[in-house]
């Protein structure tokens, strides 16, 4: 059986890239070491392997159903979604007292890899719980954190977002669900919200909504959106289920991957209203939303790189295995067949798996550890600096991995030939789940606006510069190891930096659709800046640990990795020279196209 993943790169990642046993000298995280971050990483594999990777292709050939009373599912994913929370897994950042492993994010993260890359969607049930409840522990009350999040944590309780509605889709300023404060203080929900992940099913006890609402009254637009505790079930003052609330399930959506999880229409207050719980201020909502936004776009992100991880490592395992015709070197008809593996094109094919991959997994990673270091770093100046290169890169960790990850699962269907596509091998489905991520929590095109729009200008520009002086500094500190390679990324820094002002002033010059009308070409062309950036640093510490390994699978491992920097640079950078050209001037040629000429 092909691995999951690489259990050597996690490994690597955890403490060799981020250096996670530094953590335990920070408070929170002092009752940890690392024993208890192999025992968690170890658990989790076991969990993957056991539980989920048994039950992934009838996930995916079975389904969700509803039959007008109840969603039906295979009762396996139960049991393994139950053995994730009982394992501790399902709340493994959060406190001690609210039951949880107060784990640092970057270790729980890589821990969740091997789920996310058997589970694939499944998981989301457990991910945008955790979501749910860390925003309400940020922005809700006591009270509330009590009566909805511990259950949450404990595992009886799910939670969703429901943000998505028939008319408004992304157009969040156009949503029309309404709110009016009832008798007891508390609001009555009415409206219709789509594509909500996992908003009803028979896993849990209760399903705790959060949902975007307008008070009456409110502003127009995004200023006057409210956010809203709904639960499926109203719960008594001793923590039972009482009735139902006015939440019903209006049918379930059936998309081309990611099978594991309900897509659902969700209808609020068809008799009267739902009982809603206004979190915080009235017309703050969205950005409390965001909380769970931004979280749930690097959980997208990381699933992107998992299934791109396991697509790689599967697809590996078949090229090493599998023989088929000759080297053209070879002109002996009489000699053995090789195994795949040989071919220099596979071997391309492999190695470009290798880079996207490897890279999107290390920079998910890096956004968890920043989230630590944001929360947990021992001085404010680093917890600020943390929070701020966070923020700044969240559409890229979401975005790169979300593009790249589908191309690795498009390569590892390639490499397997016709056996890639057909469904007695996981392949395909890999691809299938993957391309749900680049629509999740946002496109790709929205990403771009949030980028160059929005966290580029921002606070005068401080997270962008913030980016850019990090990379601008392991191309120093590595100049002498990699001469070609930090020279080539410094060119590259400067080169975004010179279109990235280009861009600035052009939009106090011209139509600002123009302006944006190539925005995903820059989002990309970031994108390859970091993971070269990123690439980098993978080099760096693998040149340092040659210098003194001498086990032959530890040297192959980090020859592997150097291969992959060289590979990037070479065949992925070198792509942001052209991005640069047609960002710089402008191009119109997509923006001056007309609805006629289609």
């Amino acid at each position: 059986m092909a691995p999951i993943i690489s259990q050597r790169d996690v490994e690597f990642m955890v403490y060799e890239f981020f250096n996670c046993e530094a953590l335990t000298q920070r408070e929170r995280y002092a009752e940890h070491n690392r024993e208890t971050f192999d025992a968690t990483i170890d658990i989790a594999r076991r969990i993957a392997e056991d539980q989920f990777l048994p039950i992934q292709m009838k996930l995916d050939m079975n389904q969700p159903t509803f039959d007008g009373e109840r969603v039906h599912m295979i009762p396996e994913l139960k049991v393994a979604l139950d053995t994730v929370v009982e394992s501790g897994l399902g709340a493994s950042t959060a406190d001690f007292e609210l039951g949880g492993m107060q784990l640092p994010n970057v270790v729980a993260s890589a821990a969740y890899a091997y789920l996310s890359a058997a589970g694939s969607t499944a998981l989301g049930f457990i991910g945008l719980t955790n979501a749910n409840a860390n925003l309400i522990s940020e922005h809700g009350t006591p009270e509330q954190i009590e009566k909805w999040v511990v259950p949450m944590r404990e595992g009886r309780f799910a939670g969703t977002m429901a943000m998505t509605e028939p008319s408004a889709g992304s157009g969040l300023a156009d949503l029309t669900t309404s709110a009016v404060r009832d008798e007891d203080g508390n609001y009555r929900i009415t409206g219709n919200k789509i594509f909500i992940s996992g908003g009803d099913h028979e896993l849990n006890d209760n399903i705790v909504h959060l949902v975007l609402a307008r008070i009456k009254g409110a502003p127009a637009g995004i200023k006057g959106i409210s956010l809203f505790i709904v639960p499926k079930y109203m719960v008594n003052e001793d923590g039972s289920l009482g009735d139902k609330n006015d939440v019903n399930l209006a049918g379930l959506w059936h998309k081309m991957g990611g099978r594991g999880h309900t897509s659902t229409t969700l209808a609020f207050g068809e008799d009267g209203g739902a009982v809603g719980y206004l979190v915080g201020e009235e017309n703050k909502g969205l950005s409390y939303m965001f909380h769970m936004m931004n979280e749930a776009r690097i959980l997208v992100g990381t699933g992107a790189a998992c299934t791109a991880l396991t697509g790689y490592q599967y697809s590996l395992d078949y090229a090493k295995e599998r023989p088929q015709g000759r080297l053209l070197s070879n002109k002996d008809p009489l000699s053995k067949p090789v195994n795949i593996i040989q071919h220099p094109d596979v071997r391309r094919m492999l190695l470009a798996q290798k880079a996207y991959s490897e890279g999107a997994f290390a920079l998910c990673l890096y956004g968890s550890a920043l989230y630590d270091d944001s929360q947990t770093a021992p001085t404010e100046a680093e917890r600020s600096r943390a929070s701020l290169l966070l923020d700044f890169l969240t559409p890229i960790i979401k975005t790169w991995p979300s593009e790249y990850g589908p191309k690795a699962n498009d390569l590892a269907i390639q490499v397997m030939g016709g056996h890639g596509y057909m469904n007695e091998h996981p392949v395909e489905m890999f691809y299938r789940d993957n391309r749900l991520n680049p629509i999740h929590e946002g496109t790709t095109g929205i990403q771009s606006l949030d980028l160059l729009g929005r966290k580029v200008p921002m606070n005068q520009m401080a997270g962008y510069q913030a980016t850019l002086t990090v990379m601008r500094d392991l191309a120093a500190e590595v100049a002498t190891t990699f001469p070609k390679e930090s020279a080539d990324l410094l060119a590259a820094i400067e080169e975004l930096d010179e279109v990235t002002m280009t861009l600035l002033k052009q939009m106090g010059e011209h139509p600002i659709d123009l302006v944006f009308a190539n925005s995903v070409e820059y989002l990309e062309m970031f994108g390859n800046v970091v993971l070269a950036w990123i690439w980098l640093r993978q080099g760096a510490i693998s040149q340092e640990a040659l210098a003194t390994e001498s086990h032959e699978d530890e040297q192959n491992f980090y020859r592997g990795k150097l291969q992959a920097m060289k590979f990037f640079f070479e065949y992925q950078l070198i792509k942001n020279a052209t991005s640069a050209k047609l960002l710089k001037s402008l191009n119109a040629t997509t923006f001056e196209m007309q609805e006629a000429w289609f």
